[in-house]
């Protein structure tokens, strides 16, 4: 494709952008901060804004875009949408996490790093828990300094760690490294290790800025202290430009170590413009209106946003629903779901959200759902050493299942697409390599009949499952894997993410009689997601029943901590056109400022749905 001029450069995919949309995508000769709340398009204008710069040469080959997001999904979220914007110019675009940008540089740089602090090959990432650092405090004799304080101070001290440094910091580097069979690292002391080799290596400082000219950062209310400090040493003086998206009222990531303004620090270092959008794309007015409501609350002098989005539904669109007690709560909204889901609603555009604890609710609720014949799907629960929804997201599982999916159909052209191109990505070929491409699908061509013909004589089963999902791996080579992505570099962590994705196939396979029904057990297909509000952030759904809006389940919610205020935020502006709140009256009290301020935005309490509602709607 030809560069196109800037100014003759349109969007790719979507009608247009709002006025100030366009001034921040045009900014391209300083950093620029946009501020946007929920359902403004964030993740829409980054793919776009990646789209202006590539297609008009403004970030000139082979220079490339590094695109940081806190979440996995929302990272490949923003890869997906970039190659359908513009797919000649995907392969300069990098979507990736945080931790998975500075465990990548790790595991390629590690032996540039002095020692005592040069990571052995077979590092594990740990995640410690309060109680493990507090028995780490009293063994150590190290008093009047708790848990939270220490880990605070191992995220912030710069290494290496001089005569100034607390006794403490340096005693729990030296235990991660030395006290167990394998040196265990946190992704705090990751980072750390990260920007203390960029700050000293000039050569792979040198190379990294020639690498990228742009960097975007997603969700940057949640961007901590270390990490701000890692971008800076990267990137200060080289001519890159940043571009920062996020909401202030979405930070809730304070207990993470968030910085406590993270755009007003953005806008005084690297003197960046500040735009703000204005509309939101998601919700309709109805809602709107209720989440400005609680926007003021947080900050008062939040402005009103424009509905861009049509209200589709009838009856009410938001209602604290009151219970007796958990089996009728249960029962009720079994009932409710089984209903919508008859008239038309997918149960995958609904979600139930919950503060914490998902397997507390999943145990409560999965029985009821399961008599009306609705599966519902805790996203949270791990499988082996990984999530459900992580592994969903994983650049394995993306090249797995339309492999998968090729050998259980004759014709799935949408399949073979995504498998073709993520085989390209993996083996690096150019899109102007036309004998390389036919090389490669040949080889996927042979391969699909073979496969194809293996499992139409295997029903499905764990030992089919398990016998097919290994043909794939040999297929695309561990080898080729881990070389082809940084998160795979070290043989445990691909491990780690191969066993996620064999045990949920593996789980896939109850009552599943055909190849393609494990595969649609597999991707949640026709179940409805169960998830925590943190898990939430950055997706969408029709209709959101937050679980517990009680003062025992969400005892936390009070009026002198404002970050689970902004958690109730992101819980309610999840929706595009319902939310509701359940409140069961055995389990516990309402949350009276809550209720009060949702009453005075116009959200009414009423009985909640009971079991005999689907009968009668039937």
């Amino acid at each position: 494709m030809s560069l196109v001029k800037p100014e003759d450069w349109r969007t790719q995919g979507i009608d247009g952008l709002e006025e100030n949309a366009w001034e921040a995508l045009r900014e391209v000769s300083r950093s620029v901060c946009v501020t946007a709340g929920a359902g403004a398009g964030k993740t829409e204008f980054l793919a776009q804004k990646a789209a202006y710069l590539l297609q008009t040469g403004l970030c000139a080959e082979p220079q490339r875009i590094l695109a940081i997001s806190f979440k996995r999904d929302a990272a490949s979220n923003l890869e997906r949408r970039l190659e359908a914007r513009c797919p000649e110019q995907a392969r300069r675009f990098t979507s990736i996490t945080f931790d998975g940008f500075t465990k990548g540089f790790i595991d390629r740089f590690r032996l540039a790093i002095p020692a005592p602090f040069t990571p052995p090959r077979g590092y594990r990432i740990g995640f410690p828990n309060f109680r493990d650092i507090g028995e780490f405090l009293t063994n150590r004799g190290f008093h009047g300094l708790n848990a939270g304080q220490l880990l605070d101070q191992v995220a912030r001290t710069p290494l290496p760690l001089d005569n100034g440094c607390g006794e403490a910091v340096r005693a729990y580097w030296k235990s991660q490294f030395n006290d167990y069979d394998e040196a265990i690292l946190t992704f705090p002391m990751i980072n750390r290790l990260v920007e203390w080799v960029i700050r000293e290596n000039h050569y792979i400082r040198r190379a990294l800025r020639g690498t990228f000219s742009h960097v975007f950062l997603d969700e940057f209310q949640d961007t901590t202290y270390p990490q701000f400090d890692l971008l800076d040493t990267a990137f200060q003086g080289s001519g890159a430009v940043f571009t920062a998206v996020g909401d202030r009222k979405q930070c809730i990531m304070g207990w993470a170590g968030a910085m406590d303004d993270s755009f007003s620090e953005f806008e005084a270092r690297l003197e960046a413009r500040t735009v703000e959008l204005l509309s939101n794309w998601r919700s309709h007015a109805g809602l709107v209106e209720i989440q400005h409501a609680i926007a003021q609350k947080i900050d008062p002098t939040t402005k009103s946003p424009n509905a861009q989005s049509e209200l589709t539904v009838d009856g009410e669109v938001s209602a604290v629903w009151m219970f007796p007690n958990p089996v009728v709560e249960a029962s009720g909204l079994a009932a409710w779901f089984a209903r919508e889901i008859e008239r038309g609603l997918s149960p995958q555009d609904c979600v139930i959200l919950v503060r914490n604890r998902a397997d507390i609710a999943e145990e409560q609720l999965a029985k009821h759902f399961l008599k009306r014949e609705v599966k519902i799907r805790n996203v949270a629960r791990m499988v082996g050493e990984i999530a459900v929804q992580d592994v969903l997201e994983e650049a394995l599982t993306q090249i797995v299942v339309p492999l998968l999916r090729l050998g259980a159909s004759n014709n799935d052209p949408g399949s073979w697409s995504a498998a073709f191109d993520a085989l390209l990505r993996l083996h690096g070929v150019s899109e102007d390599d036309e004998q390389a491409q036919e090389r490669l699908q040949s080889r996927l061509q042979t391969f699909v009949r073979s496969l194809r013909a293996q499992m139409q004589a295997a029903p499905p089963t764990e030992e089919a499952v398990a016998a097919m999902y290994e043909m794939v791996l040999t297929f695309l080579s561990r080898e080729v894997l881990r070389n082809a992505s940084p998160s795979y570099r070290r043989e445990q962590d691909l491990d780690r993410v191969s066993d996620g994705v064999k045990e949920l196939l593996r789980e896939s396979v109850v009552d599943s009689t055909e190849w393609s029904q494990v595969l649609d057990q597999f991707e949640g297909v026709g179940q409805l997601p169960l998830m925590t509000i943190h898990k939430s952030k950055g997706l969408e759904f029709h209709t959101v029943v937050f679980h517990g809006l009680d003062d025992q389940t969400w005892w936390s919610l009070t009026a002198n901590r404002p970050e689970e205020l902004r958690a109730f935020f992101v819980a309610f502006t999840r929706a595009k056109q319902r939310a509701f709140f359940t409140l069961c009256h055995s389990r516990g009290k309402s949350v009276s400022w809550i209720e009060e301020l949702l009453m005075a935005a116009g959200v009414g309490k009423t009985q909640g749905p009971n079991a005999e509602d689907h009968s009668s709607a039937s």
